[in-house]
C-alpha cells in the first residue's frame, strides 16, 4: 500500500492552535478506517470496539427475530378464527333469513348443495331419468308428443306426415324432426312443448320472429330449443350428478317449490337468447356465440343470491302467458 500525507489538527493538549503539522499514516483501507482513529491522545478505553459489541447484538437480533415469528404466528392463528367465526355466523343469518341455498366449498374445490330434502332430491332424480331418454322415432308416445307440439304451434294448420318439408318452418333442420334430437333428447320437446302451454305468447312471438329487426338468416327456432335444453344440461351440470357448478347448486335448490322448474328455466332461456340475438342484430353463423353469452347471463342471475324461485329471475319479466 501507498503512505499519504493527511492534514490534520493537533489533539487539544496542543498550546499553539494556529500552527498545523502533517503527520504521516499509513492507510490500509480507506473505508474500514475508524474516523477518529488517528488522534495520539486519543483514550483507548473510550475507543469503538466493534469486535466488543457484536456478541451483544447478535444476541438481540435473534431476540428481535423470535418474538417476530411469535407475533406473526398469533396474528396468523387469530385471523383463522376470526374467518372461521364469520363464517359459520353469516350461514347462521343465512338459515335464518331462508337463504339457505348458498353455496359451501368442499376439501376438492367443488362445490356442494346443502341439506337437500327428501323432496328435491327426488325430483332432481326424476328429472336426471328424463335425461337419459333419447328421441325414439318409433315410439308412438314421442311421435304423439311431436304432433302436439305442431299442433300448439299451428292450431289452425293441418298436421303433417312425420316427414315433411313442412316441419321446417318450424325450425327443424331436416323433412324428419327425429334428426335433430340427438343433443337434448326426448326431454327437449318436452321443454318445447311445456313453453308452447305455459307461455304460448312468447312462445309464438319467438316462433314466428315477430319482435325486432331479424336478420336475412335467422336460427331456427325448434333446433334452437334443443340447443338450449343441451346447454342448461351442462350449464347445471346434471349429468354427472357431482353439482359441481355454482348455478347447478342454486339451482337444485328450487326444486323444493317447483317441480318444473328445469322447464321454466328452459322458458326464460329461449327469451333471453333472442333479446341477446336481437340486441346485437346476429345472424345465423353467431348462434353459438349468443348461446353463450346466454348462459353466462342465466349464471349470473341465479347466483344472485335468495332466489327461491325460477320467477324471481330478473330475465323472467321478460316471459307473456
Amino acid at each position: 500500500m501507498a503512505s499519504k500525507a493527511i492534514k490534520r489538527r493537533p489533539c487539544s493538549s496542543e498550546t499553539d492552535k494556529t500552527s498545523e503539522k502533517r503527520m504521516e499514516t499509513t492507510v490500509s483501507h480507506p473505508i474500514t478506517e475508524p474516523l477518529l482513529g488517528n488522534c495520539v491522545h486519543e483514550d483507548k478505553s473510550k475507543r469503538y470496539d466493534p469486535a466488543a459489541r457484536s456478541g451483544f447484538w447478535d444476541g438481540r437480533r435473534q431476540e428481535c427475530v423470535r418474538w417476530a415469528q411469535l407475533l406473526s404466528t398469533f396474528i396468523a392463528q387469530s385471523a383463522r378464527k376470526t374467518v372461521n367465526v364469520l363464517s359459520q355466523f353469516g350461514s347462521l343469518i343465512a338459515r335464518l333469513f331462508g337463504c339457505s341455498s348458498a353455496p359451501q366449498s368442499s376439501q376438492n374445490g367443488q362445490t356442494v348443495p346443502l341439506n337437500l330434502s327428501p323432496l328435491q332430491v327426488e325430483r332432481l332424480r326424476l328429472l336426471r331419468q328424463r335425461l337419459d331418454v333419447p328421441y325414439d322415432c318409433s315410439s308412438v308416445k314421442h311421435q304423439d308428443a311431436l304432433k302436439e307440439l305442431w299442433r300448439l304451434a299451428y292450431p289452425n294448420r293441418q298436421l303433417p306426415p312425420l316427414k315433411s318439408d313442412l316441419w321446417k318452418e318450424m325450425g327443424w333442420q331436416n323433412s324428419d324432426p327425429s334428426t335433430d334430437f340427438r343433443a337434448g333428447g326426448f326431454m327437449s320437446l318436452e321443454n318445447l312443448i311445456y313453453f308452447a302451454r305455459n307461455y304460448p305468447d312468447s312462445f309464438h312471438r319467438l316462433l314466428h320472429k315477430e319482435e325486432g329487426k331479424r336478420a336475412e338468416w335467422e336460427y331456427p327456432f325448434a333446433a334452437g330449443g334443443v340447443n338450449i335444453s343441451y346447454m342448461l344440461v351442462q350449464m347445471l351440470d346434471l349429468q354427472s350428478g357431482k353439482m359441481s357448478t355454482k348455478a347447478g347448486v342454486h339451482f337444485v335448490q328450487l326444486l323444493e317449490d317447483d317441480e318444473a322448474a328445469f322447464d321454466n328455466l328452459f322458458c326464460v332461456a329461449f327469451q333471453v337468447l333472442d333479446a341477446q340475438w336481437l340486441a346485437r342484430k346476429a345472424s345465423y353463423m353467431e348462434f353459438n356465440e349468443i348461446l353463450k353469452s346466454t348462459r353466462v347471463q342465466l349464471e349470473k342471475e341465479l347466483s344472485m343470491g335468495c332466489i327461491s324461485s325460477v320467477q324471481d329471475l330478473p330475465s323472467f319479466r321478460m316471459l307473456k302467458r
